[in-house]
């Protein structure tokens, strides 16, 4: 079984989303865990706040299946085809890691926005402190503590799942 986690956003109907991804996310992976919930500002783009979180998981699919399976959940949650990739979003899902591979095809991991993004590597040290970054050579948690938090403030949202 590989361990893989998904970064999830949305600031579009915020809460209606991210329970509609985590609900369809269970359904298909097995021992999903989910971080706290962050609130950050957009970024690359003026819009409204997003709720961002990371849910790790395990599951027996490739690489290119479970990145197949996100963008398939993505749509059926209102993802348009031609998305730009710096809007508002319903629902996204990023496959942010898949055991401790290094790949650029069918994406690419590790996700380069866990070393540039709080609301990434925030809730992602969370779930997996110990999980050591292949490129960086580090850990989440020793990434984290020196990360310079200021550039991307975050807020813990106490979110309701029901």
């Amino acid at each position: 079984m590989a361990r893989i986690f998904i970064g999830v956003g949305s600031n579009i109907e915020r809460e209606r989303y991210l329970r509609a991804g985590w609900q369809a996310l269970q359904q298909v992976f097995s021992n999903c865990r989910c971080s706290t919930v962050y609130e950050s500002d957009a970024v690359g783009f003026a819009g409204a706040p997003f709720y961002n979180l990371v849910i790790a998981a395990e599951t027996l699919q490739s690489v290119a299946e479970v990145a197949a399976q996100l963008r398939a959940i993505e749509f059926a949650h209102g993802r348009p085809a031609d998305a730009k990739k710096f809007s508002g979003r319903k629902l996204d899902l990023d496959l942010l890691a898949y055991d401790e591979q290094v790949v650029t095809q069918p994406v690419e991991l590790p996700r380069s926005e866990i070393l540039l993004n709080a609301f990434v590597l925030r809730p992602f040290a969370e779930l997996a402190p110990e999980w050591r970054h292949p490129l960086a050579e580090m850990t989440l948690a020793q990434l984290w503590k020196e990360y310079d938090a200021s550039r991307q403030p975050l807020r813990t949202v106490l979110f309701d799942w029901q």
